[in-house]
């Protein structure tokens, strides 16, 4: 059965398909947990209807990949992958900066949809304006040629066996996996009427963005109307404990509800000092990745 909006559904045992299984059966060797916390978006919504006023345009998933790379560029434990199976171990991810991988909803094989991700490299350097340019960029090209889509087409038209063989190389070892699966990743229902979900990205920690909506928020001893975003947080065990992984969720939450456009957020001074700083003069680097 087709969805409401008339787009035809990939069959899922297509072809087109073969990737993602790939991924799902290797990613079952994670531990994931699941955590969720309501943000109140109201300064976040304020500054897109002001933004909006001038001309700009920012969708909510840029805000949080913006706050997201910056909370994670303060927890050097959540940019690492788990290894070894006689020896256990966690392995740092290799530098520069924080990648985040952003899964796409776009037009697949005969006018279906199809899911591809792209990694965005350093986006804890890049100001909230660069990062949407490169969203919208992803969004707006064909899906046949956004980073590793070559990689995709071979990766499905490969035999099972071999396929999958060639997929958990190409994400073997921590250059590859930082290159393919970024640092963290980032998966979005927001434009459908979806108020909780969880996935796992492959990478030690992913957030799952919902839509926004007015929800009952209680302020000075008052509940008022307020837009809220129920973000999940999916973190693998094997990397993170419970306790790390709510520090970075809870630091994503102070970003987007303190949201002041590019300047440090509330989570950038911790008590060590141990923070890079995030500020206005941030260096708009970044080109487009591949996602697996």
């Amino acid at each position: 059965m087709s969805p409401r909006d008339g787009t035809a559904v990939v069959p899922t045992g297509s072809r087109s398909r073969r990737h993602t299984r790939y991924f799902l059966r290797w990613a079952r060797t994670a531990s994931p947990v699941h955590l969720g916390a309501d943000i109140d978006m109201t300064r976040v919504t304020e500054h897109r209807g002001a933004a909006r006023i001038s001309g700009h345009r920012y969708s909510y998933v840029s805000y949080l990949l913006h706050a997201a790379a910056r909370v994670l560029a303060g927890h050097p434990e959540a940019r690492a992958l788990a290894a070894g199976v006689l020896r256990p171990r966690t392995v740092p991810l290799p530098g520069p900066g924080v990648g985040a991988k952003l899964a796409l909803d776009a037009a697949g094989p005969g006018g279906g949809r199809a899911v591809r991700t792209v990694v965005l490299p350093e986006v804890d350097t890049l100001p909230l304006a660069r990062i949407q340019e490169l969203v919208d960029h992803c969004r707006a090209a064909d899906p046949a040629r956004l980073p590793g889509a070559e990689a995709v087409r071979v990766l499905c038209g490969l035999p099972p066996p071999l396929g999958e063989l060639a997929f958990r190389y190409g994400v073997r070892g921590p250059k590859a996996r930082a290159r393919r699966m970024g640092t963290f990743a980032v998966s979005s229902l927001g434009h459908r009427a979806v108020d909780v979900f969880h996935s796992y990205g492959g990478t030690a920690v992913t957030f799952c963005a919902t839509r926004v909506s007015e929800r009952p928020v209680a302020r000075a001893g008052r509940v008022l109307s307020a837009p809220v975003m129920r973000l999940g947080l999916t973190f693998d065990h094997r990397v993170l404990d419970g306790a790390a992984a709510a520090d970075v969720l809870d630091g994503v939450v102070m970003r987007l509800e303190g949201w002041h456009g590019d300047l440090p957020g509330p989570c950038d001074e911790p008590a060590d000092g141990g923070v890079r700083q995030a500020g206005a003069d941030e260096r708009t680097r970044g080109a487009l990745g591949t996602g697996p």
